[in-house]
């Protein structure tokens, strides 16, 4: 994090004597929460007015790890007074009680928005004449509004040079329990100073019709009748689920990993490695895979919205909005749920129950064939593991799915749905909404995620290849002008790593071993495939593209380091821009046979229909890691057949022993 002290000064505060898991990236545990707070207390760093904004495992270096051995266990806090608005970037050694402490210059970034913050934001406003002035004008009262409190962003300027800030936008609630996102009081937003706890600036653009219809979408006036035609689907494991779970660590099928959470990137998977039954030995895919930013940009340029870009990860800390998911409702079928334990703004420990589900799913076929010679029919159903996690931030719920099947390849798919961010809609100001009601605009925006995924190909030598497809002219060796191939690019250096997809020519990046070969001869690798959608549609010399540089391309590739763990940097909010990503690559590190990571930027580019309104059905984004000469051949050869009740192993080899051939819908029985 960026720093105002040179040297980190040193504390000595109660030893803490607390033993290393045994995993050196296990989750936090609520034990290390309690006496992080305990050694930052003693060593005078926490008052009455301070809040602690993140609290989570430093991780060590990846080759500390790798190495074996126990490790410190050091843990990241980061703290704000509330009174003063010093903020504190420190690291808390729990075995020796060490602690190392920077201040945080709030030139460069402020810390993450802190739920009390926005809790007090009805308060602050209250006490505003000139907010009461602006909303008696538009026929209403402070009481009859909800506040949106949103994350500032820094446009330069002047007046906000050195404040924490937040800008609050309002809507209308008809009555209590109103939805009240149906009625945006619109034209107007409030600036307000978080330390000194005073609005400092209101624009008052001009005043729109409140939309009058309302949106709730769980009154059955609003709803209708339930649709009837539905039957029940039960999903049963007879025998129970096919994983072994121990603490974090899982294993299923022919993998294994650790599931972990943390309050900034939510759900994270550590070290997943595949039992390559052919190669005799368990090999490494990926050591660390998360969200580590993602950032809603809004394309309204009106002069009460013009700022709304929102950093949910790094803005927001939007694992601690992890919901306690539902048996039923959320997630279907034998279910382990894992809990994530945080800390709240007071330091102490925090548990959110059922915040991950893990669950398998059939997913149709696996392989199959029928084969016109030998009159041989196979098939194999596939199945996937599933990890997921669902958080609400604002208006929106996002779920983050990760996905594992059974052929070693890798899935990692958002989910949105929730709430649309509303808006009055006026056609005379542009084309820069959708309007889903009688008066109610949704403003264009983006969703743009970006995963983190700290590669291990079979170990640590790895090195992407951009491949293209390539159609050929008509020549002597083409006659026909049938033939294509493919153009394949070495990314040597971090400045050739920043690159866009190209759904045109089918462009994939493959992450190679440059050490290891397949028994042909040819590198050992991981295909990584984008949906190639939209990246930042705002212009690149624009404030929000400065801020969120990670967004300008579909991939990065940099070189590994502990210290660079977020795309757009540690410190989003209020950030003037350049962090992050682009930083990073700056460096111009070698990507060629070293430690790498890429980051993936994927996520839709949102023109709301009015069949998202008054709740969105999901919409989906996602990308895809396959095997690419990874392994020798189909590593699913070994998949068994389907069984089903009354029927033998083979589902084209069925034993009618118990019943009439007439009921089986198997294939190869006619009945």
């Amino acid at each position: 994090m960026t720093t105002t002290s040179p040297n980190a000064a040193l504390h000595a505060g109660t030893p803490a004597s607390l033993p290393a898991p045994a995993d050196p990236l296990a989750s936090l545990q609520a034990e290390e929460i309690v006496t992080a707070r305990s050694l930052l207390s003693a060593a005078g760093h926490v008052s009455d007015t301070t809040r602690f904004v993140y609290l989570g495992v430093d991780e060590p270096d990846k080759a500390a790890v790798l190495s074996g051995g126990e490790l410190p266990r050091i843990l990241r806090a980061v703290l704000l007074d509330q009174a003063t608005g010093i903020a504190l970037d420190a690291r808390v050694s729990l075995g020796d009680g060490q602690i190392s402490v920077f201040d945080i210059d709030g030139e460069t970034g402020q810390v993450a928005i802190l739920d009390e913050e926005f809790g007090s934001i009805d308060g602050i406003l209250a006490n505003e004449p000139d907010w009461h002035a602006a909303l008696a004008k538009r026929g209403i009262t402070h009481d009859q509004v909800a506040l949106a409190p949103l994350s500032a962003g820094n446009y330069g300027f002047a007046e906000e040079k050195g404040r924490r800030i937040i800008r609050v936008l309002a809507f209308m609630q008809q009555y209590e329990g109103d939805h009240c996102w149906a009625h945006p009081v619109d034209g107007l937003c409030a600036y307000v100073d978080m330390i000194d706890q005073k609005m400092f600036d209101l624009i008052d653009h001009k005043v729109y019709p409140i939309p009058a219809e309302g949106g709730n979408f769980n009154d059955r006036a609003v709803v209708g009748p339930d649709l009837d035609t539905l039957k029940p689907i039960s999903i049963t494991q007879p025998e129970g689920p096919s994983f072994t779970v121990e603490g974090e660590e899982v294993t299923w099928a022919n993998w294994r990993f650790s599931v972990g959470f943390d309050a900034r990137e939510g759900l994270v998977l550590r070290r997943i490695r595949f039992n390559d039954a052919d190669a005799g030995e368990e090999r490494d895919v990926i050591y660390r895979a998360s969200i580590s930013e993602m950032v809603v940009p809004y394309g309204d340029p009106s002069p009460t919205r013009f700022w709304q870009n929102y950093f949910d990860t790094g803005e927001y800390i939007y694992g601690r909005y992890a919901n306690s998911l539902k048996l039923g409702c959320d997630c279907l079928g034998e279910i382990h749920y894992f809990d994530a334990t945080l800390a709240d703004e007071l330091g102490n420990p925090h548990v959110i129950p059922n915040a991950i589900c893990m669950h398998e799913e059939d997913f149709g076929t696996l392989w199959k064939h029928t084969d016109i010679y030998t009159g041989v029919e196979e098939v194999r159903r596939q199945r996937r593991l599933v990890i997921s996690f669902f958080t609400t931030v604002g208006n929106y719920d996002y779920g983050f799915y990760w996905y594992l099947y059974l052929d070693g390849t890798i899935e990692c798919e958002a989910k949105l749905t929730g709430v649309l961010f509303t808006s009055a809609y006026d056609p005379e100001a542009g084309d820069f909404a959708s309007e889903v009601a009688p008066g109610l605009g949704a403003p264009y925006h983006q969703h743009l995620f970006s995963a983190r995924l700290d590669m291990m190909v079979d170990g640590l030598s790895n090195a992407v290849n951009e491949v293209d497809a390539v159609r050929l002219p008509i020549s002597d060796t083409n006659p026909y002008g049938n033939a294509f191939t493919k153009k394949t690019t070495r990314l040597r250096v971090e400045s050739e790593g920043a690159r866009d997809a190209q759904p045109s020519v089918g462009r994939a990046w493959h992450v190679v071993n440059t050490e290891k070969t397949n028994r042909l001869g040819y590198p050992v690798g991981y295909e990584l495939l984008a949906q190639g959608t939209p990246t930042l549609l705002a212009a690149d010399d624009s404030v929000i593209a400065q801020r969120a540089g990670f967004t300008r391309k579909h991939l990065w590739v940099t070189r590994y380091s502990p210290a660079e763990r977020y795309a757009a940097g540690d410190l989003p909010n209020q950030n003037p821009g350049g962090d992050g990503l682009p930083r990073y690559s700056a460096a111009n590190r070698s990507i060629d046979g070293e430690d790498i990571v890429l980051w993936h930027t994927f996520g839709p580019t949102h023109f709301p229909r009015v069949e998202d309104w008054p709740v969105m059905p999901v919409d989906y984004a996602k990308f895809t890691l396959k095997p690419y000469g990874f392994f020798g051949r189909n590593p699913a050869l070994n998949v068994p057949a389907s069984a089903s009740a009354g029927h033998g192993a083979s589902a084209c080899a069925c034993d009618h022993s118990g019943g009439d051939s007439a009921d089986c819908a198997c294939a190869g029985c006619e009945g």
